[in-house]
């Protein structure tokens, strides 16, 4: 087949109506091979061979007329094999295109995708991968998006629901057996009504990207559920795709975002750029380790035959390279112009800012982002932390992003169950966290509030259990957190007791309101809103079945939860007041008497330094003052809402709570009481001024003022 030069921009294959260019980066090459398979007759595959024939700078480039979508492909790369001075190029192992668009097939574990034979890593092993490995796939570009546009939802008026795309719909009655666990699935109408009517505002999508399954999962007859093993940083996962992998899972990936657009709701992908499926120095070379080893990977300094992995996956992207700084932009880009998503969460996203040893804010990585035209505009979360020292950073990332606040799950997880000294730490997670964020002229929206996310309890299992059952995994019980702050009010999982069922029933209900009702961004944890169980499994990764799967069955028996959840997203968002664009002051603002804030004790007075510190101190009154809003809407308009008053008690006894005088409202009415979520009993009734309230043990009431102070 005769090859054109083609061009070095844009890199990975680029179809263009009459032909395909082929573009790669290596600084080490000193031959590149373009591999085309094609079925045979018989039933086998061919592969054709063609030498890139052109490099520019570091850019090698051809072009092949006629070769269109569909096409599947890979890279031989001719080089140095030399894993001392990290350099492990080896033209026997068929490579993954980086910016390959689509990716076809699955890994079949064989030491031939290796460099070296097992029992003797100083070998190399020469045997040809290509029967074993995945490949790249050239793509149509062309899609009718229907006039999609980017919904650019405020922050403030976000609500997240973390979404796996397989366990989602893998048990949906409703959705067709041949569409569930796929894009399409999550496109279903079904599930788009199901998202709407919960209020979410944005799905949160757990990894997307091309990911591989993990050759010591797959010899326990396990699978990497979660998505963390990424291989191509442009490709929609294959494996969930419903109508086809040759390229058709791109179209279908579109297709849902265009659905889930059309419903008013946003698309954020999981994404995990700091390292990849490549593992440590014994992992197989499947894509970048063959291709350009010291561009990719951070290698250890004086030895470079190791990774340098602040991880805990066996390698780090090395993004103190300006090539592995482009993918990663380049792939962002990608993301936001072309599958048109609204934003990322970035796993373990202090390694991204490791252009050293620290997590620095400071690196080329955020600046790069800060003054992108593209990504800088869409949603940016940080998952603020990794494995390496210094690595906890909830609070230190860039005014641009927001952090997943794992102080707030902690802090919340604390409080209801019961923990001493808990309260002032409760109190500045419930406003925004301002000691995490103002200083840096950040607002409450720079914490994504969670209490419960993939990895760890379901809110079902936090109130459910005291320990992890992890046996399932194959590791003895010894995988995922053993510190969850959980509890199980008096019986170790299921149990027929109707009193302790009764109890995690509210203290589910006392989390979600807390959640739903702090300033800041919330997230839901999928199937919390139904009851969803991993049988107090903390650590589901490997678990594609039943076990991480959505119940729809028993979500049928929680309907009330379900619609408790729905009550308290309309709440949000019919009352800014929760969802405040600023801070909280503690003194009067412009157009009110009284502070914007006030915490009150239950017997209506003031809070003192003394019972702040007060170790056993577990109920408290909340003043949201409606007036006192110093936010403009979009004619600079201020701000004006109705006035709340919250009264929680995490006490283990019921608490007598005396409303304040009249110099907050002088009447009140009550707009949820976790003890009554269906609002049936008489408590819904107008409360004067001064009156008494009796809320029960471990629960909370939140009041309307219904007629202001005179």
């Amino acid at each position: 087949m005769h090859i054109w030069p083609g061009s070095p921009y844009p890199l990975g294959s680029t179809f263009d109506g009459g032909g395909t260019n082929f573009a790669i980066f290596s600084e080490v090459a000193e031959r590149i091979e373009l591999c085309l398979f094609s079925d045979s007759d018989d039933g086998g595959v061919t592969e054709e061979r063609i030498n890139l024939p052109e490099r520019n700078g570091l850019i090698w480039h051809g072009y092949l007329p006629r070769v269109g979508p569909g096409q599947r492909y890979g890279y031989r790369v001719h080089g140095p094999y030399e894993p001392g001075k990290g350099l492990r190029c080896n033209p026997a192992k068929l490579l993954l295109d980086p910016y390959a668009k689509a990716i076809d097939g699955e890994y079949r574990w064989n030491e031939a995708l290796f460099s070296y034979h097992f029992g003797d890593p100083d070998s190399f092993n020469d045997a040809d991968s290509a029967p074993y490995a995945m490949t790249s796939v050239v793509i149509s570009p062309y899609f009718d998006w229907q006039g999609d546009r980017p919904l650019r939802i405020p922050y403030n008026e976000t609500v997240v629901y973390e979404a796996h795309v397989r366990g989602m719909t893998m048990r949906h009655p409703e959705i067709p057996e041949d569409v569930r666990g796929t894009y399409a699935g999550i496109a279903h109408p079904v599930m788009i009504q199901h998202f709407k009517s919960l209020g979410v505002t944005a799905v949160e999508l757990m990894p997307v990207h091309q990911f591989v399954h993990d050759s010591t999962l797959d010899d326990k007859g396990l699978r990497n559920y979660w998505g963390y093993n990424t291989i191509g940083f442009f490709a929609p996962h294959n494996g969930y795709a419903c109508f086809g992998t040759r390229g058709e899972q791109v179209a279908e990936f579109k297709a849902m975002v265009r659905s889930l657009h059309q419903a008013g709701i946003e698309v954020i992908l999981d994404v995990v750029y700091n390292h990849t499926a490549e593992g440590n120095h014994m992992g197989p070379t499947l894509s970048f380790r063959g291709i350009d080893n010291q561009a990719y990977y951070r290698l250890v300094d004086g030895d470079e035959a190791y990774y340098f992995d602040t991880t805990g996956t066996g390698n780090s992207l090395n993004v103190r390279h300006h090539e592995s700084l482009r993918l990663l932009m380049d792939s962002l880009r990608y993301w936001v112009t072309e599958m048109h998503v609204d934003g990322f969460r970035f796993d373990l996203a202090s390694s991204l800012a490791r252009e050293f040893h620290a997590v620095d804010r400071l690196s080329a990585f955020f600046d790069l982002v800060n003054q992108d035209p593209v990504v800088s505009q869409v949603k940016l979360i940080a998952e603020p932390w990794d494995v390496g020292d210094g690595g906890y950073q909830v609070g230190g990332f860039p005014p641009l992003w927001t952090e997943w606040n794992g102080r707030y799950r902690d802090t919340v997880r604390d409080f209801w169950r019961g923990e001493a000294r808990s309260l002032g730490e409760f109190a500045a997670r419930f406003t925004g966290s301002s000691d995490l964020y103002e200083a840096d002229n950040r607002r409450p929206i720079a914490s994504i509030n969670f209490v419960t996310a993939h990895d760890g309890f379901t809110l079902e299992d936090l109130v459910s259990y005291n320990e992890k059952h992890n046996e399932a995994n194959g590791e003895d019980n010894r995988d995922g957190e053993s510190h969850n702050r959980s509890w199980n009010h008096g019986a170790e999982g299921p149990t027929e007791d109707v009193a302790i069922h009764a109890l995690r029933e509210r203290q589910k209900r006392n989390i979600l309101t807390t959640l739903l009702l702090s300033q800041g961004v919330p997230m839901i944890a999928h199937g919390d809103e139904l009851g969803r169980t991993q049988q107090g499994n903390n650590n589901v990764y490997c678990q594609d079945n039943e076990l991480s799967w959505v119940d729809w069955d028993r979500a049928r028996e929680h309907d009330v939860q379900t619609e408790f959840v729905a009550r308290l997203t309309r709440l949000r968002a019919e009352h800014p007041i929760f969802r405040r664009q600023r801070f909280f002051q503690g003194r009067p603002i412009q157009g009110s008497s009284i502070d914007d804030i006030a915490w009150l004790r239950p017997d209506g007075n003031h809070m003192t330094d003394e019972d702040w510190n007060r170790a056993r101190t577990q109920s408290l009154e909340i003043y949201l003052n409606g007036q006192g809003i110093p936010d403009r809407d979009l004619l600079g308009m201020r701000i004006q809402d109705d006035s709340f008053l919250l009264l929680i008690n995490a006490h283990h006894q019921q608490v007598t709570f005396y409303l304040p005088d009249e110099s907050y409202g002088r009447a009140w009415e009550t707009v949820v009481d976790t003890a009554d979520p269906l609002l049936a009993g008489a408590r819904r009734r107008n409360h004067k001024a001064s009156a008494r309230l009796r809320v029960i043990a471990r629960s909370m009431m939140v009041l309307r003022c219904t007629v202001p102070p005179s």
